[in-house]
């Protein structure tokens, strides 16, 4: 048979050479609904416990919301479990264009597409709109998405240095000689936190006739004064001409996507996008759901507001306890660790102290570069935020790196 054990023995000694390395991703269990506070099963077979969770999409805290959970409940009573079908055969009901023209609306776009994920929608935006005469110019740290939905596309392919306006005219200059040129980046950089400039980039995109593409993942619901978004943010809602984003994080944190922008390029997405022809239409329960969440963002921004207050609160404690984090606003807080294996081994012990947080290195991030990412939610309080920065403080202080920048983190444990 072709799968010798020749040839087991090669794939099991691949991970053996991870779990020396102290990089092995161990399998994790959540025994509870998504929330600030979980039980977890970690490693394996081990007991249960009960942890604060502090690296979930779950921004607004919207996952386990009543509201939310019985209009999920009304989605399944009163249109089904699922609709066995694509979009175009007969797997289309009136809540999916409910919901569409809800999404266009509260982003303030003309028309919006929903897929299965933003993953399938940002594999399918680019084949659909552009082919070899376009150019792509993205980012060069765009969510890995973004990246393979690009490769699909016979469009040509270049990047600009991370946020970098000026290297982006000059590769806008570069191809000035293409059809089309498209902009590509994410609204807020899931690694680092980091918001890209929209109004620099919108005004380069005026002058050199580009288009702007932004997935707004882990912006969509929170980011602005009314939560819609980096181009919010900005006050550039009418000049971004297409936005990807995601249902799965700060919109009730199950699944679904969409691609939301100008009327003629979301059409073409519903005639050509494969992931939308040859994928089973959106659950009518996530569907009903997610209209219920857009209709609780746009009565209120408590929930936004209170998201907001608390990603202040920890940078500012988890800055006093001395552990190196990327600057920024975002409820996406980088804690930096530089070493693979020191970001492993932290996490760990972090969840010892009750804190569930998970080490992010190479290939998620660059080589050099390894955190443990913590996310906050408007489901925590104070007295959550609180332990987790006694908890990193702890557990910093017995890896001796309190008060270190990254040249001493990486003297002291290298990279």
């Amino acid at each position: 048979m072709a799968y010798s054990d020749k040839t087991r023995r090669l794939f099991a000694g691949e991970i053996e050479a991870i779990k020396e390395k102290g990089l092995y991703k161990e399998k994790r269990f959540i025994w509870s609904p998504q929330d600030a506070e979980i039980e977890v099963e970690f490693p394996e077979g081990s007991s249960r416990e009960k942890v604060l969770n502090f690296c979930a999409n779950n921004y607004l805290g919207l996952s386990s919301h009543p509201d939310v959970i019985k209009a999920a409940h009304d989605g399944l009573e009163e249109r089904g479990y699922g609709m066995s079908s694509v979009r175009f055969i007969c797997g289309t009901q009136d809540i999916h264009r409910e919901l569409q023209d809800k999404v266009s609306e509260f982003l303030g776009m003309e028309d919006t597409l929903l897929f299965p994920s933003c993953m399938d929608a940002n594999a399918g935006v680019f084949e659909a709109i552009l082919d070899a005469e376009d150019v792509i110019i993205a980012d060069r740290l765009i969510h890995a998405s973004l990246v393979d939905g690009i490769r699909l596309c016979s469009a040509g392919y270049d990047t600009f240095k991370h946020m970098d306006m000026k290297h982006l005219r000059k590769k806008l200059e570069l191809h000035s000689d293409k059809r089309q040129r498209l902009i590509v980046t994410d609204g807020v950089f899931s690694m680092d936190g980091d918001l890209c400039p929209l109004d620099e980039m919108c005004d380069l995109a005026d002058e050199y006739d580009a288009m702007v593409l932004v997935d707004d993942s882990h912006a969509t619901g929170f980011i602005g004064k009314k939560g819609r978004g980096v181009h919010e943010h900005f006050n550039v809602i009418d000049r971004i001409d297409l936005i990807t984003t995601t249902f799965g994080k700060a919109l009730g944190g199950a699944s679904g996507g969409c691609v939301s922008g100008r009327r003629e390029l979301v059409e073409l997405c519903r005639q050509k996008a494969r992931p939308y022809l040859f994928s089973n239409s959106l659950a009518p329960v996530i569907v009903s759901a997610t209209i219920r969440v857009i209709e609780l963002l746009s009565q209120t921004t408590e929930r936004r507001d209170k998201l907001e207050a608390n990603t202040k609160y920890f940078r500012e404690g988890i800055t006093k306890a001395g552990l190196s984090v990327r600057e920024g606003a975002t409820p996406i807080v980088p804690v930096m660790l530089y070493n693979a294996k020191l970001a492993n081994d932290m996490a760990r012990d972090m969840y010892a102290e009750g804190i569930y947080v998970i080490g992010f290195f190479f290939p998620v991030v660059p080589a050099g570069a390894a955190r443990i990412r913590v996310q906050l939610s408007a489901a925590h309080e104070k007295e959550h935020i609180d332990k987790c920065v006694a908890a990193f403080r702890k557990v910093g202080e017995k890896y001796g790196i309190l008060g270190l920048d990254k040249k001493g983190i990486i003297e002291k444990y290298g990279t």
